[in-house]
């Protein structure tokens, strides 16, 4: 009974600790207009949720392997590693947008933003059964968008009616754009 209760609670920190973790850093790293827009294109919420799942079990792993086994201790460690690094991706991707410009945040890599108009080209790719966007950027940078996030549909949409703005161009001026086959923006060109 009294393990239970312990896992309970534990479990009970750690979500605690996740949401005031989320919340401080949205208040530190997201002050833009873009990211007080609402409009985002962001990871599957399932991907943060398995992250949390597993580093639990890995806290769990340590806590039954302390007194007994090594073994149990260090694949809790790998799992807890595992877990947070899962969170910590989930938590730091996403590209926030308005109408002008849109703010690209991935790990590892200082936020920037971009006016539509610096999108250069698009390419895709097939990757487990789904879609793939890759866009190109005019300084050369380039990020992927799978058709399994929150609002790329939206984000492409928005993208591309800011990219003609931008550049003075009408949708009769671009016999690529085929929005149900996954086609905003120009091919790469080879």
């Amino acid at each position: 009974m009294k393990s239970i209760f312990a896992l309970a609670l534990l479990v009970c920190a750690v979500f605690g600790i996740c949401w005031l973790v989320d919340k401080g850093f949205s208040r530190l790293f997201r002050g833009t207009a873009q990211h007080k827009s609402g409009k985002s294109v962001r990871l599957n919420r399932h991907f943060g949720g398995i992250g949390l799942v597993v580093a639990v079990l890995g806290v769990g792993g340590i806590l039954a392997g302390i007194p007994k086994s090594w073994l149990l201790i260090a694949g809790g460690c790998v799992l807890v590693l595992t877990g947070t690094a899962l969170i910590v991706y989930y938590m730091t991707f996403g590209i926030y947008y308005d109408e002008k410009e849109f703010v690209l945040s991935v790990f590892g890599k200082p936020s920037a933003t971009y006016s539509y108009g610096r999108i250069k080209a698009q390419q895709l790719y097939i990757s487990q059964g789904k879609t793939v966007i890759e866009l190109q950027l005019q300084d050369g940078r380039t990020f992927h968008l799978q058709q399994g996030m929150s609002g790329v549909d939206a984000f492409m949409d928005q993208a591309f009616a800011g990219w003609l703005k931008e550049l003075g161009k009408t949708k009769e001026d671009c016999p690529f754009h085929d929005p149900k086959n996954s086609c905003w923006f120009p091919p790469v060109e080879e």
